[in-house]
């Protein structure tokens, strides 16, 4: 079947044009996506270790750093290796499961990504506003449960989305402007009716981000309460400083998530196309690789058990 082949109302496999309009740049704009993405694998692969070997880091707010961490494994893998691979080798085919298989883990994996900051929001909520019950509310059953509880939250919602798209006609040809397979980008090649995908789109990313959203400012306001109640200065910045870390998260992940949203919404036709699409990637990249340098920089306790982790391989090698 060929790439144009209009015929077909289920084409064997979809042809990702990568940037449309910069194919002679693709090779550069590789080159800060590639060094991007082995920061991100390179930086959460440290934090994971750390936290499963540091027994100082065995706590609540570690463990949901940890799943966070493996979120963002999982989410710049699940496309920058093909993007790479389009820009780098020119293979530009993916088959019709293997696309729908990629959108739903990108949406999927979008939706985890936000559900561990909202649960990272209410670890602050409970530390802050519940200090000497923060061990016996947030015990390890509990964690776990809110981790499957968050997953399959998003497993549920975004199933969905590769149903509704698989069921579409796609006479159109099967060229996707796009460097992976996002749910509408694959739904508008379709000459079928997608309203119903658009109205589900918008319903999902309500129930997962929306709420999450809530969740996160719901519990800022409560530990901003918190905080002012407390009658010293140092006290204050102390616990203020213990979120600085996740705020900083947040504003990554939302920032650039929102960015592209108004864009798409209002500057559809005034921005041009491959900025949406670049704009699109550095979404899902940004978040990977900027959050373990932010943990990094701004945790202590993280600083502390890099600087343990290196001073007893030292410690061993000198032994030897």
């Amino acid at each position: 079947m060929s790439g144009s082949n209009s015929s077909s109302l289920f084409p064997g496999f979809f042809i990702l044009n990568g940037v449309p309009g910069l194919e002679a740049a693709h090779i550069w704009i590789s080159l800060p996506f590639c060094f991007m993405y082995i920061i991100a694998v390179m930086g959460n692969c440290g934090l994971i270790y750390l936290i499963i070997h540091e027994e100082a880091l065995h706590r609540p707010m570690y463990y949901f750093l940890a799943l966070l961490s493996f979120t963002d494994i999982s989410w710049c893998t699940t496309t920058i290796p093909k993007m790479l691979c389009i820009f780098w080798f020119n293979l530009k085919e993916i088959g019709f499961n293997a696309c729908l298989a990629q959108m739903f883990f990108v949406h999927m994996l979008t939706g985890m990504e936000s559900g561990m900051l909202m649960l990272m929001a209410l670890d602050r909520y409970v530390a802050i506003c519940y200090p000497l019950r923060y061990a016996t509310i947030l015990t390890n059953p509990v964690i776990a449960k809110a981790g499957f509880a968050t997953l399959m939250r998003c497993v549920m919602l975004i199933i969905p989305f590769s149903l509704l798209t698989k069921q579409l006609p796609y006479c159109r040809g099967n060229f996707i402007p796009h460097t992976y397979c996002d749910h509408m980008s694959v739904a508008k090649v379709s000459c079928g009716k997608v309203k119903v995908n658009t109205v589900y789109g918008l319903l999902a990313a309500l129930l997962i981000g929306g709420f999450d959203i809530f969740c996160i400012s719901v519990s800022y306001t409560m530990i901003l309460r918190a905080v002012v109640s407390l009658s010293s200065a140092d006290a204050r910045h102390k616990a203020f400083s213990t979120c600085t870390s996740h705020i900083c998260a947040i504003v990554i992940t939302y920032g650039p998530a929102l960015f592209s949203i108004f864009t798409h919404r209002f500057g559809g036709k005034n921005i041009p196309h491959h900025v949406h699409i670049i704009i699109a990637n550095l979404y899902l990249m940004l978040p990977p690789t900027l959050n373990p340098i932010v943990y990094g920089v701004k945790t202590r306790q993280i600083q502390e058990g890099v600087f343990k982790l290196f001073f007893r391989k030292e410690n061993i090698l000198v032994m030897k």
